[in-house]
């Protein structure tokens, strides 16, 4: 049998590097300020895809929402693995929270027709919500399982999961489609294969065709798209005219969720201890460990 398998993917900023400009007058992240990384998650999920499609079979299509930039982890995407990947971006989609992520995401799902089963990151670094994923599988009205450790079977129209809980984990079945949101630890993504690198690395989409374009005119952007098509090196870009949307439901006009003000914390200590490297300095850091709780 062979699963229709999609991976929600995001490129978020590195929150890691925050900078003093990272918010908008608006609420909005300002991601120009930001260096852009795959999320660390749904990097891991589409690891987790990609196990389960050779384990069983199938085909694996990677879907982003964000600007046109974001079709920089799509091809990420094809270098490990992805066989399609679909960017949804629109001006209009803009500023969206995770209700109004979810609503154009489930709007996308459906356009695709049967899919099987849903992969997504368990959270995105840059909200840290983990409401993406539950939200987009309700409002498609497919079970969910979340927390997801380990895929052990997949039979037909029933999936068996083991997922981690609080001081433990758990098996868990349930009937396909089915969308699971994948933990960090799950699996360790394997490096960009070489090969897939060279023959997708020039994999672009139609507003990255028309600016190729703009700099030749040799060059017309349909018909670039027709070759790039036939090379299976066009990336599909869905816009809020290709989905059955409501305006008033995405971007920030559907986006209920307002954040005013993000703040860099930083902890430090006022005083420091030196411990020598020997066996009364290790039982002083050990003591002294026991003594504020790190230990014990």
């Amino acid at each position: 049998m062979s699963y229709n398998i999609v991976v929600l993917v995001k490129q978020v900023p590195d929150t890691a590097n925050i900078s003093g400009e990272v918010m908008k007058p608006d609420g909005t992240v300002n991601r120009a300020k930001l260096s852009a990384i795959f999320n660390p998650e749904d990097k891991v999920a589409l690891e987790l895809a990609l196990q389960v499609k050779e384990r069983y079979g199938g085909k694996v299509t990677a879907i982003t929402m964000g600007p046109p930039k974001a079709s920089d982890v799509l091809r990420e995407c094809l270098f490990m693995g992805a066989d399609d990947t679909i960017l949804i971006s629109d001006r209009k989609f803009a500023g969206a929270d995770t209700l109004a992520t979810s609503y154009v995401l489930s709007a996308a799902l459906k356009k695709l027709g049967q899919v099987d089963l849903i992969f997504a990151g368990r959270q995105a670094i840059d909200g840290d919500t983990a409401q993406v994923g539950p939200q987009t599988a309700e409002k498609l009205g497919i079970p969910q399982i979340t927390y997801t450790e380990k895929v052990l079977d997949l039979k037909k129209d029933t999936i068996k999961v083991e997922r981690r809980i609080d001081n433990g984990h758990e098996i868990v079945e349930g009937k396909l489609p089915v969308l699971l949101t994948v933990i960090k630890d799950a699996a360790i993504p394997r490096p960009f294969k070489a090969k897939r690198v060279m023959a997708y690395k020039n994999a672009m989409t139609l507003m990255e065709l028309e600016k190729l374009a703009e700099g030749n005119s040799l060059l017309v952007a349909e018909t670039l798209k027709e070759e790039y098509e036939n090379k299976g090196l066009y990336i599909p870009t869905l816009t809020m005219g290709d989905l059955d949307v409501l305006p008033e439901r995405c971007g920030l006009h559907g986006s209920p969720t307002k954040v005013h003000k993000v703040e860099s914390v930083v902890l430090a200590s006022n005083e420091h201890i030196k411990i020598e490297p020997t066996k009364e300095g290790l039982s002083l850091l050990i003591d002294k460990l026991l003594e504020d709780h790190t230990l014990g």
